[in-house]
């Protein structure tokens, strides 16, 4: 009797053990397979992320070069006038200088040229070419040429005291700078 209960004990022991063993196995086996599920989940994320990153890049070099592009456009369809801009520039000069010539201010011909130097300057306000201010104003090497230098009572040093041909500028493009007269 005693080897049967040793023998049942032994059993008992050996089923309590091989279950504990299965469950073991079990519980290992589920927290794997949560663990890969986590780590699918995880890189499933990552991955999610990293796309989304890479779309809004994306998506910001596109805003850029359509914003870049557009500029592009517009200073090109500003500059492509310079051309014939800088070949009208001279036929305004010829204009002030008949205007000038003319003694007889109520004269048809006075009159007529009046007309047509009003109407190239409208045309030159219209593709954005504007005259340089240079009377009264301290010398920019950017925007003026000093041809000569003179002193003048009444005036600060480097202050353009006349304007001897006028300039022009393209948006922020100087065509030809004013030719002036400085003070020294």
């Amino acid at each position: 009797m005693e080897k049967n209960m040793q023998e049942e004990l032994q059993e008992d022991i050996k089923d309590n053990a091989s279950e504990e063993i299965e469950e073991t196995i079990e519980e290992e086996i589920k927290e794997d397979t949560e663990d890969k599920e986590v780590d699918e989940a995880d890189e499933k994320d990552n991955k999610i992320e990293e796309l989304t990153d890479t779309l809004q890049r994306l998506q910001a070099e596109y805003a850029n070069y359509r914003r870049r592009t557009q500029e592009e456009k517009e200073t090109m369809g500003m500059f492509a006038n310079e051309k014939i801009l800088n070949e009208l520039i001279p036929v305004m000069d010829n204009m002030e200088r008949a205007m000038d010539a003319c003694s007889d201010k109520e004269d048809s011909m006075y009159k007529g040229i009046d007309m047509v130097q009003k109407q190239l300057k409208a045309t030159f306000e219209k593709f954005g070419l504007e005259e340089i201010e240079a009377e009264g104003q301290e010398f920019d090497p950017n925007l003026h040429l000093a041809v000569m230098q003179e002193v003048v009572d009444g005036t600060c040093a480097n202050q353009v005291v006349m304007v001897l041909q006028k300039g022009y500028k393209l948006s922020t493009k100087v065509l030809r700078p004013s030719m002036v007269k400085v003070s020294c």
